[in-house]
This record gives structure tokens, C-alpha cells and sequence, in this order.
């Protein structure tokens, strides 16, 4: 039913939502953002993160990942990016990553990557959307969002904040984290986020010996569970010690294998 103005409940519903909206910098062209999340911590979230912009990447596409899990980075590392106290006139320069990945993280800005950052929810919150607003990202393809486990003022802020075309949610074999994740998904759901797919991380491991997959913490019930959600597996990564190796030495960008074929095909499909 339409008001005196014309205008429809749901009208108002979205002038609310865009009004939460935070603009990017005017040297800033981003053409589609995705979320990358979890319903818990040490899942592999941004290894997800990290290996969707490198496949990307590898296409020819433009490439950024804003690092907002702020008590917790771990990109920079993974790509091998230090301390990068970079701005110009436009605002913060991100890092260019060895193939050209664009990062920005508060670990590169910090005087000592190793030291905590004890700040309250709405503090944090605010960091992520100067991330948006007042770095200079140019022109990006796709920008990846890593966000931190859980439901809270972050994933809240991006979700409200910023333009999110779809996330990806990150879990792993075990039962209790099918519960977890339906968490993330329901929380996507009820901001109208489109969720994308879940990538399951720890999934096997491969016999160094005769190359057979091994279900080290057994069926995981992933199928299924998408199925009676309707949400696609896009993928499958392997608990590997050469993958953490690359990780932790910064090279993730020389991982070869691509597990996520799924994922890759998805994203490419969202191109304008």
C-alpha cells in the first residue's frame, strides 16, 4: 500500500539501506565487491581471500582485497607486502602485490605489525569504512573483502556500508561448523547480500605416496547441506602443507594448482 507520497513501505526500506551507504573516493571506480566470510575463526578465510583475487587475477582482471579483519591480518603476509605508509593527494595508496594484486590492511600501516590492536567494535567499524572512502583504489575489477569470523560490527558495517554483490562463505568438515555457517548465510540473507557459494577448506588431504584423497575428518556433509539451502560448493581446498608454506613465506601468488575452478566461473559470470 502506497503513502500520501506515493511511495511504498519497501520504497523507504531502500532509501533507508542507501543512506547507510558510504562513497567510495572519487579516484576510486570498484565494479563488484565480495564479501568473503565465516561463521568462526581459523577456517581458512583468507586463503579463500587471498586465492580468489590471484585466480582472478590471473584472468586479466583487476584485482584489490581490502583486509578488514582488523584484529586479526593476515594478507599481508600472504602476499609478502610489509609496512606501506603510502598517500598522495587522492588519499591512502594501497600495496601492489607482486602480480599486481591491489591490499590494504592496518597491519601495513601499523609502526610494529606485531602490535595488538585493542580498539572497540564501532572503532574498527569506522577503520573499515575509511578503507572505502578514503583510499585511492582506482580502477578494480573485483575487490575481495576479508572480513572477521562471526556476525558482528564489522560484517554488519560492510554489509550496511558498502556496495556487497555477493559473498562467498568459507567453512570447514566439521558437523558444529554447518551450524556455524548457517549463521553467516542467514545474516547475508536477512541484509538481502546474495550468497554466492561456500568453499570448504580442510577439506581432504592426498596421500604423498599413491595420490588417494583422504577424508581426514570424515564426511562432512557439505552437499547436502547446500542442497537443502540452495547455495553451490564452489570448491574444495586441501589441508597441504606446500599451500600453508607459500602462505607463510608470502608466496601465494606461486601457488599453481587452482581448486576453484567453480568459484573462478561464478565471479567471471558477475563481469559487466
Amino acid at each position: 500500500m502506497a503513502n500520501g507520497h506515493g511511495k511504498k513501505p519497501e520504497d523507504f526500506k531502500k532509501q533507508m539501506e542507501d543512506n547507510f551507504k558510504v562513497k567510495p573516493s572519487e579516484h576510486s571506480h570498484i565494479k563488484k565487491v565480495i564479501g568473503i566470510v565465516s561463521g568462526k575463526g581459523g577456517v581458512g578465510k583468507s586463503l579463500v581471500t587471498g586465492l580468489s583475487a590471484v585466480y582472478m587475477n590471473k584472468k586479466g582482471y583487476k584485482c584489490a582485497i581490502m583486509d578488514a579483519d582488523i584484529t586479526g591480518p593476515s594478507i599481508p603476509k600472504m602476499f609478502g607486502i610489509g609496512q606501506a605508509k603510502n598517500a598522495d593527494e587522492t588519499g591512502l595508496l594501497p600495496a601492489d602485490s607482486k602480480n599486481g594484486i591491489k591490499v590494504m590492511s592496518l597491519n601495513m600501516l601499523m609502526d610494529n605489525e606485531t602490535d595488538p590492536v585493542i580498539w572497540r567494535g564501532p572503532v574498527i567499524a569506522g577503520i573499515v569504512k575509511q578503507f572505502w572512502s578514503d583510499v585511492n583504489w582506482g580502477d578494480v575489477d573485483y575487490m575481495f573483502v576479508d572480513m572477521p569470523p562471526g556476525t558482528g560490527d564489522v560484517p554488519l558495517t560492510v554489509f550496511q556500508s558498502l556496495p556487497v554483490d555477493g559473498i562467498i562463505v568459507v567453512s570447514t568438515p566439521q558437523e558444529l561448523v554447518n551450524m556455524i555457517v548457517e549463521k553467516a548465510v542467514n545474516m547475508a540473507t536477512m541484509m538481502n547480500i546474495p550468497v554466492l557459494g561456500i568453499v570448504e577448506n580442510m577439506s581432504y588431504m592426498s596421500c604423498p605416496h599413491c595420490g588417494e584423497m583422504i577424508n581426514i575428518f570424515g564426511d562432512s556433509g557439505l552437499d547436502s547441506y547446500a542442497a537443502s539451502k540452495g547455495i553451490d560448493v564452489l570448491g574444495r581446498l586441501p589441508l597441504d602443507p606446500k599451500i600453508a608454506g607459500l602462505c607463510d613465506s608470502g608466496k601465494i601468488e606461486d601457488i599453481e594448482e587452482n581448486y576453484l575452478d567453480s568459484l573462478v566461473y561464478v565471479l567471471d559470470a558477475m563481469k559487466e
